[in-house]
C-alpha cells in the first residue's frame, strides 16, 4: 500500500509514518515544510529513523507549491496532518497563516483527490473545533470553537464532507484530544513544563492551573490513528481519538514533581482567550469502529516524554 502523510516531521506526522512502516507491505510518502511552531532542527531529529528506511520518502515541500498531481501518483490513502497548530497564536493578524495553511491547503488537496481512487483520505482535526462543553464529549454535539485555530480545523472538516459528498473521497475525520509525549511541540504544555524544569526555569501556567484536559499519549493516539486503514465502515465518519485520564494542570506539575525530583517553581499568567476550561472525550465510538481502548496511564507517559525531553536538552536550550 502506497500512503501519503503530510506533515511527516511532525509530533503526530513523524510517528505514524514509524508506525505505518512497521508494515513492511507499505510505501510511506511523507512531505512536511518545517513551518509552525516546531523549530527545524527538533523536526528533522524526529525523521532521524525514518529516512534511514528504505520504504519511506520524504520531501520537503509546502503543499501549496508543490505539484500535487505528481505527489499522489499511486497514492491509496493519505493522512492529512499538515497544518498550524496552537490556540494562542492565531488571534490576530497572525491569522492569515491559519487560513493558508489549515483551510486553502486542505481545499488544494481536496481538489487533487477528486478523481483519484483513494481507500480512504484521513483528516487530522482537533478537540479545539467543540468549545466549552459539560461533561464527555460525544462526535454528534455541535461544534462551538473559542479560538480561530479551531474554526479553521472545522472549516477543514466541512471542506471535506462537502467533497465527500460531491466526488465521492473516502473521508474519515479524527478528532484529536491534547496528545503529549516525545516530540511534543515545544508551545504545547507538556514540553514548555518539563523543558523549564530541566533548565530550572519557572514554570509558566496560563489561567489558575484548575482547568482540565483529556490527555492521548502518543502511543495510543498513534494506535487508533493508524486502525483506520483496515476499519470497516469508517468511511463519513467522525471519530474521537481521546486518553483514559483528564487532570489538572496543577496535578501535572504535581506528578513531573515526583517524576523529576525537583520542586516546581510556579508563575501565573493571564488565562489564554479561545481555551475551554476542560475537554472530556467520549470514546466509545473509536472502540467500536477502531478497536480503541489507550492503554498508557498518564504517569508513565509522563515519564516516557520527561526522558525523551531530558536527552534533548542535556546540553542546554536549543
Amino acid at each position: 500500500m502506497k500512503i501519503l502523510v503530510t506533515g511527516a516531521a511532525g509530533f503526530i506526522g513523524s510517528h505514524l509514518c514509524e508506525k505505518l512502516l512497521e508494515n513492511t507491505n507499505n510505501q510511506v510518502i511523507g512531505i512536511d515544510s518545517f513551518i509552525g511552531p516546531t523549530p527545524s532542527t527538533l523536526k528533522q531529529h524526529n525523521l532521524i529513523t525514518l529516512v534511514k528506511n528504505p520504504h519511506f520518502t520524504f520531501i520537503n515541500e509546502h503543499l501549496l507549491n508543490c505539484d500535487l498531481q505528481k505527489l499522489l501518483v499511486g497514492i491509496d490513502v493519505v493522512y492529512h496532518l499538515a497544518a498550524i497548530p496552537g490556540v494562542r497564536s492565531s488571534w490576530g493578524n497572525d491569522f492569515y497563516p491559519y487560513v493558508e495553511n489549515n483551510i486553502v491547503v486542505t481545499q488544494r488537496l481536496l481538489e487533487a483527490c477528486k478523481d483519484l481512487k483513494l481507500e480512504k483520505f484521513i483528516y487530522a482535526s482537533t478537540s479545539s473545533i467543540y468549545g466549552e462543553k459539560d461533561g464527555k464529549v460525544s462526535e454528534n454535539m455541535v461544534p462551538r470553537p473559542l479560538s480561530p485555530y479551531g474554526a479553521t480545523k472545522l472549516t477543514g472538516e466541512h471542506l471535506c464532507h462537502i467533497y465527500q459528498e460531491s466526488y465521492g473521497i473516502p473521508v474519515v475525520v479524527l478528532r484529536y484530544f491534547t496528545v503529549y509525549g516525545p516530540r511534543q511541540r515545544p508551545d504545547m504544555a507538556f514540553h514548555r513544563f518539563i523543558k523549564q524544569m530541566i533548565l530550572n526555569e519557572p514554570i509558566t501556567i496560563f489561567g489558575d492551573g484548575k482547568q482540565t484536559r483529556d490527555f492521548t499519549y502518543i502511543n495510543d493516539c498513534i494506535e487508533g490513528t493508524s486502525a483506520v486503514i483496515s476499519a470497516k465502515n469508517v468511511i463519513g465518519e467522525t471519530i474521537n481519538i481521546g486518553g483514559k485520564e483528564r487532570s489538572s494542570v496543577l496535578d501535572i506539575i504535581s506528578l513531573l514533581e515526583q517524576i523529576t525530583n525537583k520542586k516546581a517553581k510556579i508563575e501565573f499568567s493571564q488565562k489564554v482567550k479561545g481555551e475551554p476550561r476542560q475537554t472530556w472525550a467520549d470514546i466509545s465510538k473509536a472502540d467500536n469502529l477502531l478497536n480503541y481502548f489507550p492503554t498508557t496511564t498518564l504517569e508513565k507517559g509522563l515519564e516516557k516524554e520527561f526522558h525523551y525531553f531530558q536527552s534533548i536538552y542535556k546540553e542546554g536550550p536549543s
